[in-house]
């Protein structure tokens, strides 16, 4: 490791994600751009990792000061402690990504910190490491280390992620005209809330149908035909369960399936923000406003994104913070 002691802060930022990508529960997640989380490291010489402060949309009477609890203290300190870092950091988070969103939050600010302290190691940390130490965040998070959110925000894209697998992320084929949106309602839905209302077994008959939903969601973007995805992009088991949870979902869905282009409609991650894929950006953004005014006609703002192909992953920034747009163009 370096014995010298780098002077200068760090900042990363990390992207929103989609989780679970309607028909791959726990597996599948991608990027979103627009929209994330930046973690500013100042280095230590006593070790310790120190959250001073918490800014943007959460604070810290909503997210814990103490690092053992906080996605990105934890994230740093598997790091600090696997790869025998010998600094410490002050860190300073802002939060880009509302807590309860289904965006991948606590994903976003452990991928942002282990991004950052990558410059005071003597090494290059492979995807796998990198991987690996950032679910120690996601873990105190959500109480399991689930790789859907963590995968895509650190490479980017739209990722096949299993802890189960030799490596555990599989790169796949964005179309490059395929547009997505996302619309986050200000409401929250907690993650754990989320998943504990989940039956804990299915009946055969619908796992082979969802099976079989995955599969041509797969083989379309492999063949980059979105018919093939729109056929596959159904999801007969979460989904349901979680219906409850957002206002009018079923209402919203059957209005956005109606607009033509429109390849998809489901929950990101846990909820409540909703996302779709579409033929373009064109047609992404129509229905991403066609959402906020439904939200809207029920008392309950929102904000909304949209953009077209995959989306980059975590990165270093120039600089301290900047904002982001809530309705990026590009």
């Amino acid at each position: 490791m370096k014995n010298e002691m780098p002077t200068k802060s760090v900042t990363a930022w990390a992207p929103a994600t989609i989780g679970n990508v309607a028909v791959g529960f726990d597996i599948l997640g991608m990027a979103i751009e627009g929209v994330g989380d930046q973690i500013r490291l100042t280095p230590r010489r006593d070790r310790k990792i120190m959250i001073q402060s918490i800014t943007g949309v959460l604070t810290s009477s909503e997210l814990p000061l103490d690092a053992e609890k906080n996605t990105a203290g934890a994230a740093l300190i598997a790091l600090q402690e696997g790869e025998g870092l010998k600094v410490g950091f002050d860190v300073h988070i802002h939060k880009g990504i509302p807590l309860g969103s289904g965006m991948g939050g606590s994903a976003a600010s452990a991928v942002a910190a282990v991004i950052a302290a990558q410059k005071w190691l003597s090494k290059k940390l492979s995807v796998k490491q990198k991987l690996f130490y950032a679910l120690e965040g996601e873990r105190v998070a959500s109480g399991a280390a689930h790789p859907d959110n963590v995968a895509p925000c650190l490479m980017g894209g739209l990722v096949l992620a299993s802890l189960k697998f030799g490596e555990p992320i599989v790169e796949l084929p964005f179309p490059s005209m395929m547009g997505w949106m996302l619309v986050h309602p200000n409401i929250k839905v907690e993650t754990k809330l989320a998943r504990s209302i989940l039956k804990p077994q299915i009946d055969l008959s619908m796992h082979v149908e969802q099976s079989s939903y995955l599969s041509c969601f797969l083989s379309g973007l492999y063949k980059n035909d979105l018919s093939l995805i729109q056929q596959g992009f159904q999801d007969i088991l979460i989904e349901p369960q979680r219906a409850a949870l957002i206002p009018n979902f079923e209402r919203i869905k059957k209005q956005a399936l109606a607009l033509k282009g429109v390849l998809g409609f489901s929950i990101s991650g846990s909820g409540p923000s909703l996302f779709s894929l579409t033929r373009n950006k064109l047609v992404a953004k129509k229905l991403a406003h066609q959402v906020q005014q439904e939200f809207l006609r029920n008392g309950i703002e929102s904000q909304i994104y949209y953009g077209q192909g995959g989306s980059p992953g975590a990165r270093i920034m120039p600089g301290s913070r900047k904002s982001h747009k809530k309705e990026p163009q590009g």
